[in-house]
């Protein structure tokens, strides 16, 4: 009796003492501990099934990608060309199964043997070719990127439907994109810990030259080792098409430092031969739960990209101090063990200041009145039009009384699926939202709709969804007019270039469309060149330079938006406003101070704060019931140097 008491308060004190080490061990597990019980005190929205399941299918994406990146940090390397090489894979399977009818099933074949093609590739140039893993990976990241803008001719894809189920759910809770997750994790747990290449991998990465001399084949195995990375970027890549139900040239852009920040969060060393599966899982969940609980928090938009920062770096630093801990001759005894305790219950203290003094002081202050809640979805802050919808918004919602939430996509539809799905999972009372693309934004609307929460779109619609009303600008006709605008400026006949937006948003698209049409009419108006800018001064300013060269007769200059006709203006000097006659198109503050200049022609001019206070305006009537039309339309008109002083967009 006295022998099988002892046995069970053993039993007992070794099962504190197991989760204790566990806790110790793991750095990257105690800070997510933390960080699921900070963001659940802060925020009622945070602690429910549906939003951890919503934070897992959020992570699934990053951790897929991470899985396959664990691979080439723990052998010492680095791929930079993940992101890239997900949205090829994605898009070769949709362009060659919805535009060439190749059966879905080997269409999937080709999306893998794309990103194990481009694997092989990275791991010849390193292995073969002596090249750092830096530069040829960053080399692939180009190529693979360009190679989806050429084969989608920089526009979405429909994803095959049988592939888009892998973006629902089982049974009506499980998503899939979370079981596909946790499977790759396997796989990748399996690959490290059971097979003769992850044994490889720890090898390479501890010491390569040992490896080598050991009779290891490293050249050959680097090739695997890279190959499978490719693989992992392929699944991937298919999950992310699903869940947004199309194959986007520019998806998962920037992914591939997630995916290295989440391996290194999950322990593993930059340096090589460290590293785990479960770790890297752990990283993925970490960034995760940070997106989700500040857009729940309300956090700025801009300052979430901050915050983010700062603990990836405290979880890292202490983390590392915690090793170190661990590591000295001591920690055999107490001594070590008490610095190692008292490095990870640091990590754990200062995320959670981190987090909590950050929502404290950012967040807006979540209202404790009934007033009702809606959520703007915002494609991008770094724009000035974009910035004037918000304002307009904000303006309309402290009028009105509402609880205002802002967040920004950074044009990554993706992201903006998944602030989407974080209004929907808090029960938000209303949602507008500004799509990334109209194709990408459907799957999310549609969830807001199964859940009774009514959807405004804001300057671009939503495909293959219902949304309550759209408040837009013709994005076409503004286009037509930008084009004739110029055209007879030029007396119809002359010589122009384009500078067209991000290739693959809708907005680019239209605009184009708009110009095209426009154009028609004036067969003497010779298009010289049409390159993409992507809605950007700075890129606006060095494609107009380099078109210069080739093109030093250039009459006249058509921009899809306003920021890039500034950055051409800069390009042509004192050219601009004489010799070459500049059309832009939004009617932004700048661009409106450059009309008055006489530097910018003309711009074709929206209203921007108007869209965004009469979005909310509508949002608010879907909620409460009231009657909304499906169309508000925003009159748009062009304004030249004669009528600027009246405009009062």
């Amino acid at each position: 009796m006295a022998a099988d008491t002892l046995k069970s308060t053993t039993g007992a004190g070794g099962g504190a003492a197991a989760v204790r080490r566990l806790l110790l061990d793991n750095g990257a597990l105690t800070a997510l501990i933390v960080l699921v019980i900070a963001m659940s005190a802060l925020s009622g929205d945070f602690l429910t099934t549906d939003n951890l399941l919503n934070v897992g299918v959020q992570a699934a994406v990053t951790a897929i990608l991470a899985f396959g990146v664990t691979f080439v940090i723990v052998s010492a390397g680095i791929d930079l060309s993940v992101g890239s090489v997900a949205a090829l894979s994605a898009t070769v399977l949709a362009w060659s199964a919805t535009s060439h009818g190749v059966p879905v099933v080997l269409a999937v074949v080709l999306a893998v043997a794309t990103g194990i093609a481009a694997g092989l590739v990275n791991g010849f140039l390193i292995a073969y070719g002596k090249l750092p893993p830096f530069i040829a990976t960053l080399a692939m990241l180009s190529v693979a990127r360009g190679l989806s803008l050429v084969i989608s001719e920089g526009s979405p894809i429909a994803f095959p439907d049988s592939v888009s189920h892998l973006g629902d759910t089982l049974g009506g809770w499980l998503p899939v994109p979370v079981l596909v997750m946790v499977v790759m994790g396997l796989i990748a747990a399996f690959v490290l810990g059971r097979t003769y290449i992850g044994r490889s991998m720890y090898a390479i990465g501890g010491n390569e030259e040992a490896a080598r001399l050991s009779g290891l084949r490293v050249k050959k195995q680097k090739l695997a080792i890279y190959a499978l990375s490719g693989v992992f970027a392929a699944a991937a890549g298919v999950v992310l098409a699903s869940r947004l139900s199309s194959a986007q040239p520019q998806a998962a852009d920037g992914y591939e430092l997630d995916a290295i920040a989440a391996v290194v969060i999950g322990g593993a060393s930059l340096a090589g031969g460290t590293g785990k599966a479960s770790g890297t899982l752990i990283g993925a969940l970490i960034l995760a739960v940070l997106r989700n609980g500040l857009n729940l928090l309300s956090v700025s938009a801009f300052w979430q990209q901050v915050v983010i920062g700062v603990v990836i770096a405290l979880a890292v630093l202490l983390d590392t101090v915690r090793r170190k801990a661990g590591a000295t001759p001591a920690a055999a005894g107490t001594g070590g063990g008490k610095g190692r305790q008292a490095a990870t219950y640091g990590l754990a203290a200062v995320v959670t200041v981190a987090v909590v003094g950050a929502t404290s002081f950012l967040h807006g202050g979540a209202s404790s009145t009934a007033n009702p809640k809606v959520g703007l979805a915002l494609s991008t802050l770094n724009n000035p039009f974009f910035v004037q919808i918000q304002s307009g918004a904000k303006a309309e919602a402290k009028k009105l009384g509402v609880d205002l939430t802002v967040t920004d996509a950074q044009n990554d539809a993706s992201q903006q699926a998944n602030q989407l799905q974080n209004f929907t999972s808090s029960g938000y009372d209303a949602i507008v939202v500004n799509p990334v693309d109209s194709d990408a934004a459907g799957p999310a609307v549609r969830a807001a709709g199964k859940a009774d929460i009514p959807v405004v779109a804001v300057d671009r619609g939503v495909n293959k969804a219902t949304t309550d009303t759209l408040v837009a600008s013709d994005n076409v006709s503004g286009g037509e007019l930008a084009a004739r605008t110029v055209a007879e400026k030029l007396g119809g006949t002359g010589r122009i270039v384009i500078l067209q937006g991000q290739a693959g948003t809708s907005a680019a698209r239209e605009r184009a469309e708009g110009f095209a049409k426009g154009l028609k009419a004036y067969p003497g108006i010779q298009v010289l060149a049409q390159q993409p800018a992507d809605f950007d001064r700075t890129k606006g300013l060095d494609v107009m330079s380099n078109l210069l060269q080739a093109h030093p007769d250039v009459q006249g200059v058509i921009a899809a938006n306003d920021e890039m006709a500034l950055g051409a203006i800069k390009a042509l000097g004192s050219k601009a406003g004489k010799s070459v006659q500049v059309v832009g198109f939004d009617g932004t503050p700048d661009g409106l101070t450059a009309v008055g200049n006489g530097t910018l022609y003309a711009s074709v001019a929206q209203q921007p704060s108007e869209l965004g206070r009469i979005a909310v305006d509508n949002a608010l009537k879907a909620f409460q019931g009231k009657k909304v039309a499906d169309l508000v339309k925003v009159p748009v008109k062009v304004v030249t140097k004669e009528n600027v002083a009246g405009f009062g967009g």
